[in-house]
């Protein structure tokens, strides 16, 4: 198995921050926005460098995200920031008018996503932010899986035209991916090569399901794990190639079962023609609860020994 090193835990909003910083480096057209939540989101270091394209827009996402409408209008490359439950749940009137609709240069950037939000519970977290944006025509959908990889996702959505929700959270996850490979959107990362099963996660079960495959191998099964970085739209022929070797498919991601990755992996393979064993690993039909970080991924079963348990029974 190829081996993948962890560099040292780092959160995934960092890795927003940086590549944030780095996209207005790049563009003078980059404009920052936050719900009051810049030191959650990280964008302190973009606000200070460049005071005169950050506007704080206090605790108000729908009207955050029709300035970042008119600011695209105006050519500017927005990027709204908050907590994915209010960036997505509170605004989606807004996203659906003024975004997605109108198809406006916007970049949503989602923090303190799935149930590693942790302690603040269900209130605050979100299991269904993936089946919103999926849903809107148009809109791209971006799930990273570390600090490395969300920087250079964030770099690419500064570069793309047209509405994107880039998703990210805060604990801190390893982080292992290339620093320098540069985001592709619509890409499907082959992160190991196996022919007995395939491992699809999204963000922080990535690791997860490497580690998997190191538990598999040990019991001589051979596991294919991709790195569906972005949801939508989904690379349906990568997909289906490795459906197609393995036979049998696991799908584990941080986010309810109707219209997540899970749903859009079954949809993808049957319209490819692809005939094969597909577990899902997700968080059901259920809102989240409060906990560590590491108790609710134990919970939700978003752990290495599931998802090898899950392809030891396929």
């Amino acid at each position: 198995m190829k081996e993948y090193i962890d560099t040292g835990k780092k959160d995934t909003r960092s890795g927003f921050g940086a590549g944030l910083l780095e996209a207005g480096r790049r563009d003078n057209r980059v404009v920052a926005l936050a719900a009051d939540l810049k030191g959650s989101l990280k964008m302190n270091a973009f606000a200070a460098e460049f005071p005169e394209r950050f506007v704080e827009c206090g605790i108000a996402e729908a009207n955050m995200v029709g300035v970042a409408a008119g600011l695209a209008l105006s050519g500017k490359v927005p990027f709204c920031g908050s907590f994915a439950e209010f960036i997505t749940g509170r605004v989606y009137d807004q996203i659906r008018q003024e975004v997605a609709y109108s198809r406006t240069n916007v970049k949503l950037a989602s923090s303190h996503a799935g149930i590693t939000l942790g302690e603040d519970g269900a209130t605050h977290q979100t299991m269904e932010d993936i089946a919103l944006m999926r849903a809107l025509p148009g809109m791209t959908v971006l799930v990273p899986c570390d600090y490395n990889q969300t920087v250079q996702a964030t770099l690419a959505a500064a570069e793309f035209d047209g509405p994107v929700y880039l998703r990210f959270g805060r604990p801190a996850v390893p982080n292992f991916t290339n620093p320098s490979e540069p985001f592709e959107i619509g890409k499907v990362y082959k992160l190991n090569e196996g022919g007995d099963v395939t491992l699809m996660a999204c963000g922080h079960t990535v690791w997860e399901a490497l580690e998997a495959a190191r538990l598999l191998e040990a019991k001589g099964i051979y596991a294919e794990v991709l790195n569906i970085a972005t949801v939508k739209p989904l690379d349906s022929i990568a997909l289906a190639a490795s459906a197609a070797k393995t036979g049998k498919v696991v799908v584990c991601e941080e986010h309810n079962a109707a219209g997540g990755l899970g749903e859009a992996v079954a949809a993808a393979l049957a319209q490819e023609g692809i005939c094969a064993k597909i577990r899902f690993i997700n968080g059901g039909d259920r809102f989240g609860r409060s906990g560590s970080p590491a108790e609710l991924m134990a919970d939700y079963g978003f752990t290495a020994a599931n998802i090898a348990a899950a392809a030891s029974a396929l």
